[in-house]
């Protein structure tokens, strides 16, 4: 897989990454074209999300099973025909379906991931892998602001149309550029449904890498929902645009990720993920210091978001290198297991922070992420040292004998 490729299937994951997250911002120019109220038309977002992670859980698993070619070709094309129907939509009930299946499509990223995991060596899969993961950062970051502006200008209808089209060039332009793959499983279906819990309780290293995902996941996703509450509060008094340039400023992590992968390439995902968890505790110690205010408070605000944004997805990328290791025959079955909880440590997390805030308002939500931080931390520390006791034990069972004693000649 050369690197042509590589940033062809980035950019795939891009929009197929952007495709759940656009309708966030266009929820009141649907509800003000479709006349309907705006939490009305906040369904569709909501089904979109719905969609995506029936998607993962139903069609993800089939990356083991099907050749990824033609079902990566698939999924974009039935994406681009959902998003035109989105477009097309006359009232609301159509446009939430087509929505739901917007979501349950467009998980192509998650069947690029096991694709590129098989076709590169180890050497380059930390690389590659972050080169992807910079893909999706980037579609979930600009494509609130494409669809946005975009539909100021032509109408709501318009950001779906233009998204239609990209999955269908995308669908046919993969159809020559990805490589042949063989499938790694002849499982039936409902086997493969069933794999990913199966995974989870006799692969260790799955595991750790989904604990230590959920709970990094889960503190962004905590000051992610609060930041909106505590800009809006009398501490500062902004609106929620402030929001969105606080969030653009997370870009920066498409050039970090690459760079993650090549850490991991080089060390191993174990140093990397080591780095990136005191990385979150220490992003926890800086946004603190937001609930003071004003300028200062603010700078510390961008500071601490962007080095939580580059910690959480750097960690990543370790975490996706050790899990596709576990076993080459079941990556995609992996991925589910993986991303199953990381979306629900997520979802978790922004339970948590918003209950938290209402209670011990942003410090007690920084005081959140350092405890999931810390969690993820003793973890991995009693890992290392399980993984330190083993090889110290290999090497003892595998060093040299002691010479047979003189005593021991005569046979006394």
């Amino acid at each position: 897989m050369n690197r042509r490729t590589v940033l062809l299937l980035a950019v795939t994951c891009a929009v197929a990454v952007g495709n759940i997250y656009f309708p966030q911002a266009i929820g009141p120019l649907v509800a003000s074209g479709l006349h309907v109220p705006p939490d009305a038309a906040a369904v569709v977002v909501t089904a979109t999300q719905i969609g995506y992670t029936a998607g993962t859980v139903l069609l993800v698993p089939l990356g083991d099973r099907l050749p990824h070619r033609p079902f990566l070709v698939t999924l974009l094309a039935l994406t681009g025909l959902a998003l035109l129907a989105a477009g097309c939509a006359p009232a609301l009930p159509p446009l939430v379906a087509a929505g739901a299946l917007v979501g349950l499509t467009t998980v192509g990223a998650q069947i690029i991931g096991p694709l590129v995991a098989g076709s590169v060596g180890a050497d380059r899969q930390g690389a590659v892998l972050g080169t992807l993961l910079s893909g999706s950062t980037g579609g979930m970051l600009l494509a609130r602001t494409f669809s946005g502006t975009l539909g100021e200008w032509l109408g709501w209808r318009a950001p779906y149309l233009v998204a239609a089209v990209l999955a269908l060039l995308l669908a046919g332009v993969l159809a020559f550029a990805v490589p042949a793959t063989t499938p790694s499983s002849r499982q039936r279906y409902g086997s493969l449904l069933a794999e990913p819990l199966r995974l989870l309780r006799t692969e260790p290293g799955l595991r750790r890498s989904c604990f230590y995902q959920a709970t990094v996941f889960a503190g962004f996703s905590a000051v992610w929902t609060c930041l909106a509450l505590l800009l809006a509060g009398p501490a500062y008094g902004l609106d929620a645009r402030a929001v969105g340039l606080i969030a653009l400023v997370g870009a920066a992590t498409m050039l970090c990720t690459p760079l993650a992968g090549r850490l991991v390439d080089r060390h191993g995902p174990d140093p990397v993920n080591l780095v990136c968890l005191l990385g979150v505790l220490v992003s926890a110690a800086v946004l603190t210091a937001g609930a003071r205010g004003g300028a200062l408070g603010l700078a510390t605000l961008v500071l601490g978001t962007l080095l939580l944004d580059v910690t959480m997805q750097s960690g990543m990328v370790a975490n996706q290198v050790r899990v596709y290791a576990v076993r080459a025959d079941a990556r995609s079955r992996l991925n589910t297991a993986y991303m199953t909880c990381a979306y629900l440590g997520g979802s978790a997390g922004s339970w948590l922070g918003v209950r938290v805030w209402g209670q011990a308002g942003w410090r007690g939500v920084c005081a959140l992420v350092a405890l999931l931080a810390v969690l993820a931390l003793v973890r991995h520390l009693l890992a290392l040292r399980t993984a330190k006791d083993g090889e110290r034990h290999r090497h003892a069972r595998s060093g040299p004998q002691r010479a047979p004693s003189a005593a021991s000649d005569r046979g006394e």
